[in-house]
């Protein structure tokens, strides 16, 4: 399977490809395009994937006016910052010290592989292992940069897609996220947009109706979903 970043057939999760796509286009129907990432640039996107960990993209704006506000929304000012001056400008981001480390671990890593032209010269499997290893950057930020920043056709996982999954009867909680990755990719097959826009819906959804107690007569899926509400429970319906 080309420019993907790990072999199908050691995927473990097989969601259907048709009843994916069912749900995707149900989804685009009821909330329509997301047009994600909010981003001017490649490294505004790679700043905003690392910023967003752990806070509500809200703040994250707020962070990312700070540095352009300071004249910092770029690799070579934050990594010449000092600390204090750097997690100043980013604190309505939350947890700023951290942040800045990390922030900066980024930028020195963006500059020592010759910014965007080098990393977009990069095979996606070669990207994705040098962005995990850079300080602080795990699997899902990895991946939020590299499809929302670079293109490639990697599908990010998080907490609300295995929530998600698991409410749709198709398993999740159990899955380890490469499992979880590889078997949408495998499902849609490499398509950027389609995994830009899905991941995109399904934040979208978690928000709107699939929350974790979930809003089940405002959800779009109610014809698909493996969970009905039943006397303030929830239980899986033998109608899947």
């Amino acid at each position: 399977m080309s420019q993907t970043t790990r072999s199908a057939t050691a995927c473990r999760f097989s969601p259907s490809p048709a009843f994916l796509r069912r749900v995707f286009g149900e989804m685009l129907a009821a909330y329509g395009p997301q047009g994600w990432w909010p981003g001017d640039t490649p490294f505004e996107v790679a700043v905003g994937a690392v910023l967003t960990q752990n806070t509500a993209w809200s703040n994250v704006e707020q962070a990312i006016q700070g540095l352009r506000d300071a004249g910092m929304l770029a690799p070579v000012p934050i990594v010449a910052a000092t600390h204090e001056r750097l997690a100043a400008s980013i604190r309505p981001a939350g947890y700023f010290n951290v942040k800045a480390e990390r922030l900066r671990a980024l930028c020195r890593f963006w500059l020592d592989a010759g910014e965007e032209t080098g990393l977009a010269g990069m095979e996606t499997v070669s990207l994705r292992h040098a962005l995990l290893g850079v300080h602080g950057v795990g699997p899902e930020t990895a991946d939020d940069i590299l499809l929302y920043a670079f293109e490639r056709p990697v599908f990010v996982i998080d907490a609300y897609t295995r929530r998600f999954f698991g409410r749709l009867g198709l398993g999740g909680a159990d899955q380890s996220y490469e499992n979880l990755r590889c078997g949408v990719e495998r499902a849609l097959g490499a398509d950027v947009l389609a995994f830009n826009e899905l991941h995109a819906l399904i934040v979208r959804h978690a928000k709107e109706a699939c929350r974790k107690r979930p809003l089940c007569v405002l959800c779009c899926l109610r014809g698909c979903c493996a969970v009905q509400p039943s006397n303030g429970s929830f239980q899986s319906s033998s109608g899947m």
